[in-house]
């Protein structure tokens, strides 16, 4: 069992990792859905492509540009949802959303993997809009709309 020091030191890993050298950041020029999201609170934006194919995510990268939790849950979320079908991504956004803001007494780590790691941002609310932009980014692609703010 991960007691909350080990989960706490493996976030802080995780987010450093992934925001050094994020995974899947680049431009798709033939994604069938985008999205750009922003957060007005710390200068956060980011663009989200996605090739869905059959209601299948089968490929998913970002660009853009934030502080090291938005980078890495972006990173994070571009290896948590592909092969996922659409509902299957949104049920994650929810349970990842639930994660950031509640925290992990809400959401089992089999839940959600190794997304666990971003429990870690619970303890910061002033984070949790980096945390949770891609997601919401995400959210908006799968669902066509053009843009998300997290104000």
């Amino acid at each position: 069992m991960t007691g909350a020091g080990d989960l706490r030191d493996l976030y802080q890993e995780v987010v450093l990792d992934h925001s050094k050298r994020p995974r899947n950041f680049r431009e798709m020029a033939d994604a069938t859905a985008t999205a750009q999201g922003f957060n007005p609170l710390c200068g956060d934006q980011l663009t989200l492509y996605l090739k869905v194919k059959d209601g299948v995510v089968k490929e998913v990268s970002f660009v853009g540009q934030g502080c090291a939790i938005s980078k890495a849950s972006a990173s994070l979320l571009t290896g948590a949802v592909k092969d996922k079908t659409a509902a299957e991504a949104m049920s994650l956004f929810q349970k990842v959303h639930l994660l950031v803001t509640e925290g992990p007494s809400k959401v089992s780590p089999e839940e959600v993997g190794k997304l666990a790691v971003l429990s870690g941002v619970s303890e910061f609310p002033a984070r949790v809009k980096c945390a949770s932009l891609a997601w919401h980014t995400l959210k908006a692609a799968l669902e066509g709309q053009g843009q998300v703010s997290t104000e």
